[in-house]
This record gives C-alpha cells, sequence and structure tokens, in this order.
C-alpha cells in the first residue's frame, strides 16, 4: 500500500477525492444511515473535527457525482438517478461582531443561490429571501431541498464576552431558522453542525423534529479516526511509529460509543513527525481559562467530573455551566456513561489525551497566579529535578514556581487562604509537562492528594496548608496509610513526599521525603 498526500485542513470533498491523492476515511457509511432513518439532524463536535468535510461530502452526493464516490461504500448503495437541489450556508469564515456583520454574510450566501435558481425578485429579510429559495428551488425542478448548515451557532460563540451582542445574534439566527419548521414539506433533509449545543428553546424553538445525534453511540465515530482507520487507510504511515504514545497524545474523544483522534491532530503528526499541541494551538480558549478562573475552579477536579443530561445541557447566552463548556469544546469528554435509573444518565468527564490535559493547564496556569515566563522556568528545572531523583531540586523548583506569583495577584485574588489554590498550580504545572499524573489518586486505603509516574519511579505527593512546617505530618499520612501498597513491584521505587504550604508565606514552608526502593 502506498503511502498518500495528507489532507491537512483541507474540507473540499472533490478536492481530497478527485485523482484519488489524498487519504480518505470513508464516512458515507454513515451519511447513508442518517438518510434511512431521519430528515432533520443536528450534530455538535468540537472545532477541526471534519464537519465541515462531512457536510461537503452529504452535498456531493445528494447532487449525484457518483464519480467522486469510486470506492467508498456509497458507491454501491446509493440511488445515483436521483439529484436533489442542495441549500448550504456556513457561518465558519470571519469573526462577527455585529449584527449587521452576520446579515450581510447571510444575505450574501442567499444571493448567489437566487442567482444560480434565476429568482429575480429580492425580499428584503433574511427568512422570506430563504422560505422563497427553498419554495421555489422545490417547484422548479421536482425535487425537494436539502439544506446543510455548517457552524450554526459561530457568531454567537464569537461574542460570549459580549452577552448582549450574543443574544442580539442569537435572535437573528434563531428567526432564520424557523424556516426549516414551516418549509417541512419542501424539504429533503436538513443537517445542522455546530461546536455547542445551544438549547432547542433559546435557538431551535418550534423545530421539534430536529433529532439530536451528538451523543447517540452509533454516531460516536461520525467525526475524526478510529484506531482500525489507522490500521487500513493510514497504515503505511505506521511503520516506526510508537502507537501508544499516538493514542495517549491524540485519541479519546469519545461521545458514548466508539473513540476516536482528533483528525487535525494526527495528520499533522505524521507530517511533522512530532507530538504537539497541533489541535489546542490553533484554538483561542481565551474566554474558557477566563471562565474557568472567575469561577475559581479546582483544576484536579478536570480529570474527573460528573454531569447529568440537564447540566451538559444548559448552554446558553448567560447561562453556560463549566462543565457543559469544557465537554462541548473537547477539552473534557465522557470517560464512562451509567444509566443509574431508566432515563438518567450519569457522564463522568475526563481530558480526552495527553495533548489537551498538558496544553489546557499550561494555559491555566497564569489565571492562577505564576507568570509565563518564571512557570516555564520552574517547570524545566522541575522535570530535570524528577529525572534525576533529585528531591532539594525538587523542593527548589516549587518553591520558584510559588515565588514567581506577584503579591498584586494575591491581593486582588484572595485563594491563598483555600487548599485547592496550591493543589491547582501544582497540578496544573506537572500536567502542563505531559507527564502522568494523577490528582486525588483513590486507593483501597484512601485518597492521596497527587500521584506520578515517571518511568520506574513513582511519587506519592500529601499536602497541608498550615502557617505551621507540618510537611512532617503530611509524610507520615503517606505512611500510616500504607498509600505505596498500591504501586509495590519488584522494579519499582516509591517516593512519599509530604509538602506544607503556608498561606501567610504564600509558599513552601516543608518538605519531607522517605524513598521505597524497589522490592527484592
Amino acid at each position: 500500500m502506498q503511502r498518500k498526500k495528507l489532507p491537512i485542513g483541507i474540507q473540499t470533498f472533490r478536492e481530497i477525492r478527485e485523482n484519488l491523492a489524498y487519504y480518505y476515511v470513508d464516512k458515507t457509511p454513515f451519511a447513508l444511515q442518517l438518510v434511512d432513518q431521519g430528515k432533520h439532524y443536528f450534530l455538535s463536535r468540537p472545532r477541526r473535527f471534519g464537519k465541515s468535510l462531512f457536510l461537503d461530502t452529504l452535498k456531493e452526493l445528494f447532487e449525484g457525482h457518483q464519480a467522486l464516490f469510486t470506492g467508498l461504500y456509497a458507491e454501491q448503495h446509493w440511488d445515483w438517478s436521483v439529484k436533489y437541489p442542495v441549500l448550504r450556508i456556513s457561518f465558519g469564515g470571519g469573526v462577527h461582531k455585529q449584527v449587521s456583520s452576520l446579515e450581510a454574510v447571510i444575505h450574501e450566501q442567499l444571493a448567489g443561490y437566487e442567482a444560480r435558481w434565476q429568482i429575480t425578485a429580492h425580499l428584503p429579510d433574511m427568512p422570506s429571501r430563504l422560505k422563497r429559495l427553498i419554495q421555489n428551488i422545490h417547484q422548479q425542478v421536482k425535487q425537494r431541498v436539502v439544506v446543510l448548515i455548517d457552524e450554526y451557532d459561530k457568531p454567537i460563540l464569537d461574542n460570549l464576552a459580549a452577552p448582549e451582542i450574543a443574544r442580539e445574534m442569537r435572535d437573528v439566527l434563531r428567526s432564520f431558522y424557523s424556516v426549516l419548521k414551516d418549509n417541512d414539506a419542501h424539504l429533503k433533509f436538513v443537517f445542522i453542525t455546530g461546536v455547542s449545543k445551544f438549547s432547542k428553546v433559546s435557538l431551535f424553538s418550534g423545530l421539534n423534529n430536529l433529532k439530536d445525534i451528538t451523543v447517540d453511540k452509533r454516531f460516536s465515530a461520525l467525526c475524526g479516526y478510529t484506531e482500525a482507520d489507522l490500521d487500513t487507510v493510514f497504515a503505511p504511515e505506521l511503520p516506526g511509529q510508537d502507537r501508544a504514545a499516538i493514542r495517549r497524545w491524540y485519541n479519546g474523544y469519545n461521545w458514548s460509543g466508539e473513540a476516536v483522534y482528533n483528525p487535525f491532530d494526527l495528520l499533522l503528526y505524521f507530517d511533522r513527525q512530532e507530538f504537539r499541541a497541533f489541535w489546542f494551538e490553533t484554538g483561542s480558549p481565551t474566554f474558557l481559562i477566563d471562565f474557568l478562573a472567575q469561577n475559581k475552579w479546582f483544576t484536579p477536579e478536570l480529570m474527573r467530573l460528573e454531569a447529568n443530561t440537564a447540566l451538559l445541557s444548559r448552554f446558553d447566552v448567560g447561562d453556560i455551566q463549566p462543565e457543559a463548556l469544557l465537554w462541548q469544546t473537547g477539552y473534557l469528554t465522557f470517560h464512562k456513561v451509567e444509566e443509574i435509573l431508566t432515563g438518567h444518565w450519569i457522564y463522568t468527564l475526563g481530558y480526552p489525551n495527553r495533548e489537551v490535559e498538558a496544553a489546557l493547564n499550561e494555559s491555566l496556569l497564569p489565571a492562577y497566579g505564576p507568570e509565563p515566563r518564571t512557570a516555564l522556568t520552574a517547570r524545566s528545572h522541575l522535570i530535570q529535578a524528577l529525572q534525576r531523583h533529585d528531591l532539594k531540586a525538587l523542593e527548589h523548583s516549587i518553591h520558584t514556581l510559588f515565588a514567581g506569583i506577584p503579591y498584586e495577584w494575591y491581593r486582588k485574588n484572595p485563594l491563598a487562604q483555600f487548599e485547592g489554590h496550591y493543589a491547582s498550580v501544582f497540578y496544573s504545572q506537572l500536567a502542563a509537562l505531559g507527564l502522568n499524573v494523577q490528582p486525588e489518586d483513590i486507593t483501597s486505603k484512601g485518597r492521596i492528594d497527587l500521584s506520578l509516574r515517571l518511568g520506574q519511579r513513582v511519587y506519592l505527593f500529601e499536602f497541608k496548608v498550615t502557617d505551621e512546617q507540618h510537611a512532617g505530618e503530611a509524610l507520615q499520612q503517606l505512611i500510616d496509610r500504607n498509600y505505596a501498597d498500591k504501586y509495590r513491584a519488584p522494579d519499582v521505587a516509591i517516593t512519599l513526599i509530604g509538602i506544607a504550604f503556608s498561606p501567610s508565606e504564600r509558599n513552601v514552608v516543608g518538605f519531607e521525603s522517605l524513598t521505597l526502593e524497589p522490592s527484592a
């Protein structure tokens, strides 16, 4: 099997499929399943997961361009004798900060379709133009119309930091989308995608027949690449690769079914041959970081959160739950889905992979006090100390990290009185290194504040927040509760570390350790 081009950033199905020069993961089985089972669909997925490419695949499918589907599932399972008119509306381009800008974009796209279908009488408002387009096209070609809407929510998301503008954007879009309800007789298929999952009441009022497949396990892998896709489609890229490392870094996104890789990450990794936070670096999570900091979020909790369906669905302007925001934007994913009572589901959320955990925590650190340059220097010293098992240097790197938090920050953010502050900063510093770290690690003996695995060594940390040097007590707690038992193995050394943080000193005032060498 020969290597092909990597379709990095290409969202056009035709460009990928012409001449078969690019790798392509066949998503047409999902497309045909959707068409066979329903008519109106909604799908929420994080950015850069292939939503636009899937919509473009639907467009080419309904328009009947059979040659593009050579060798794909749809080639032998689709009725190519029938072609359908397609209206594809996208809000993905640009940033809209004013309603006039949004309206101009919509009018421009509608005008393009009016010109194509020779509909000359222009109506002033957008809903009327869309309604007339759908009805006139149906009348002209005697086939019902397919409507595909991409990034339906982007004009709202672009303005979450300015709620009044966001509400204006929402009202404009709600009026525009309402046309779909009243023109069902003229529609063959409707598919709406975006990053967030705004409530139907706020944005799709009246569109009760819209089927949300966001957490439908049958469509968990509709966007993204599966392990099987790597073994088959991308097999030429795999020789010499560390599959376990690729999986740790980029796999793990799950919507109650099969887990997938982020396509953007995987393609760039194959191209660059290095592990980097490719997906994270393309976004600007400023609003997310500020949102978490304002809510004084205990960052170790991000590894394991529980939420129900109602909480994950609470996403509207002025009413956004942190869990819903983190999940819908892709920074958290499902680790476990459990029906505790009939119709009552509990979702356990956590980081999808090493990339997100490391990059998000690095971005969060400045919001919790440490200045980026100081944190970076301390992080460099910290990993060197851990690799050399130099505990004095480890203590010094932790002290340097907290010493880099300006007094002015504490004056404006009185978090130093809370143990969670110190645990959050220390955990985020370790997580930013991409290390195998587990906060509040559960054992049969109790709960360890933090554990860290590094090669053949395990570090167990216990924290005390006190103005007295009680690091010895923290260490003794690790010893008395036999926390090391969980990790004992013939080739594993275990280091127990008690750390005392002082609210008045705002730093480490005690550091005690005990190393248990591998058992014989």
